[in-house]
């Protein structure tokens, strides 16, 4: 499903709209709440996307994701508030009369028909004239690179030429929005993160706006302009995917999107440019670049990935953030190593080395006396 060098100099570059403060919003989300008896799916839910983007809605099981996907496609109604679609309310609108179109987790495609036939399904339904139906299938096909397999029935094709299928008929359709629940999850690790950029150079070369509902961090900052952090029913957070990762909102984004390294404390100082805070796991204070606002002695949690984190034998000649440890456990991953390091106080960090030899060499292991530090601004403070 790549796209030809000659494509990729001529496909449309997409708008980052989302930063224009004036750009009116594609999708509007306003004070969304879905219960399910006493149960609150979605509870009070306010979110603008844009033309072009690709969300991603990241979230565990149970965090009100599907559902809010399943509100924009008009195969759930609110409970209250109001979701708008290219400035038009979708309240009385039906699924099949939206500008929606969407591709489930489990493809649905149909077992008697061949690749070409599902895909020409909705337009046919339409009553599209037959010629232009099969125009525009050869030419969708031609793009997801499946062409040559129009004549097979599903079973006869791979888990990853299944899912081209189904993304096709849901674009064939050509909606203004398309909405994709778990779009990879049924293909293995290898194929999945073949198919995200694929994906993303697809949505990029149609400019159609997709909306992704997935459970999996790393598909969501892979794929995602923007991404939607969901815990039960609520928004946690939206920000592009370097933004999340970097400066997390609360602790539970920083431990939601990758690992993360977190020390409880309480705050010594609070100056202009910097933090001060005592961590009874640390043997020194700690000190952070001031990125939220927090007086002395007010508690707070320091995140630092373990990325971030150096680990040697010898004391670094630091003032601040560094404390010592054992290595309590060591695993080689071929493009990096990780450490897990017990602390005086019993509490376990993990650091990740990149594995930028061949040669070992005389590399930590098991057991072994360290020291760990990190640089005053991969500290991130975090007050809720």
């Amino acid at each position: 499903m790549s796209i030809s060098s000659e494509t990729e100099k001529t496909k449309p570059q997409i708008t980052q709209s989302w930063r224009d403060t004036k750009a009116k919003p594609f999708v509007q989300i306003e004070q969304i709440t879905k219960k399910f008896g006493e149960f609150t799916a979605v509870d009070s839910v306010s979110l603008d996307i844009y033309k072009n983007e690709l969300f991603c809605l990241l979230g565990g099981s149970g965090s009100g994701k599907s559902t809010l996907l399943r509100m924009l496609a008009g195969f759930e109604k609110p409970t209250s508030g109001r979701i708008l679609i290219d400035g038009v309310d979708m309240a009385n609108i039906e699924p099949w009369e939206r500008p929606v179109n969407m591709m489930f987790q489990s493809y649905a495609l149909f077992p008697h028909l061949s690749v070409e036939a599902n895909v020409a399904f909705g337009l046919r339904r339409e009553g599209v004239k037959s010629q232009e139906v099969t125009q525009r299938v050869q030419k969708m096909l031609d793009m997801v690179q499946l062409g040559h397999l129009a004549k097979r029935k599903p079973h006869m094709l791979s888990g990853g030429q299944r899912q081209r299928v189904a993304l096709a008929r849901a674009l064939i359709k050509r909606p203004k929005l398309l909405l994709l629940d778990e779009p990879l999850g049924a293909l293995d690790k290898k194929l999945r993160e073949e198919t995200q950029f694929e994906l993303i150079n697809l949505q990029d070369e149609l400019g159609i706006t997709f909306v992704v509902v997935t459970h999996d961090q790393e598909e969501a900052m892979t794929l995602a302009t923007r991404i939607g952090v969901m815990d039960q029913g609520n928004i946690a957070q939206i920000a592009e995917p370097h933004e999340m990762y970097e400066y997390p909102a609360n602790r539970f984004v920083a431990q939601f999107i990758g690992n993360v390294n977190l020390f409880e404390g309480s705050v010594i100082t609070s100056e202009k440019d910097s933090v001060t805070i005592h961590s009874p796991d640390m043997d020194q204070l700690i000190k952070a670049n001031h990125g939220i606002s927090c007086v002395p002695n007010q508690s707070v949690s320091v995140a630092i990935r373990p990325e971030k984190m150096r680990i040697s034998r010898e004391r670094p000649d630091a003032e601040f953030n560094s404390t010592p440890g054992i290595i309590t456990d060591y695993a080689y991953m071929g493009s990096q190593s990780v450490f897990k390091v017990r602390l005086a106080s019993g509490k376990e960090v993990r650091v990740t080395l990149p594995n930028n030899a061949r040669d070992m060499g005389d590399r930590l292991t098991w057991d072994e006396s360290v020291y760990l530090s990190w640089d005053m601004p991969s500290s991130v403070v975090l007050t809720s």
